[in-house]
């Protein structure tokens, strides 16, 4: 199950990508089923927030008419940076699943640990799929943008 929800972050990267925006797709999962999906729009909307978690994180406190999501699962393609783990801690998101990590800005382990630190109160559980397709995606990505 785990992969299929992982896939769906997948296509949202996709899109982001096809628009033109850091391949990042985020995917929010309450009993089993996609509640809430997104993909980076920063470069779209002019907006330095609007990161897929974020967008997601939105979209699905509108639909359950809550802003915790403490019944709720995140997929994401790559490594949440500062503000996003942020966001997922102050959603109260209960799990989270990360395609690769993020050796620049990733804030779960990688660099620094936002949701998983006694500091901060914060104890997500935290789970790393490794899926070399949502590495490959960034990668290319930004070869492409090196060399135009």
């Amino acid at each position: 199950m785990n992969k299929i929800f992982m896939k769906k972050a997948l296509e949202e990267a996709k899109t982001a990508e096809y628009l033109n925006e850091v391949p990042v797709g985020a995917v929010i999962v309450r009993e089993g089923k996609i509640i809430a999906s997104a993909h980076n729009l920063r470069e779209t909307l002019k907006d330095s927030t609007a990161h897929a978690e974020v967008i997601a994180i939105k979209k699905a406190s509108e639909i359950l008419n809550n802003w915790r999501l403490n019944e709720c699962e995140m997929y994401v393609t790559l490594e949440p940076c500062p503000m996003c783990a942020g966001a997922i801690l102050q959603s109260r998101i209960r799990k989270l699943y990360i395609g690769t990590f993020d050796p620049v800005a990733g804030s779960c382990g990688s660099n620094i640990n936002v949701v998983q630190n006694e500091a901060l109160n914060s104890f997500i559980e935290v789970n790393w799929m490794y899926d070399e397709r949502c590495s490959d995606i960034i990668i290319d990505f930004f070869k492409r943008r090196r060399n135009k």
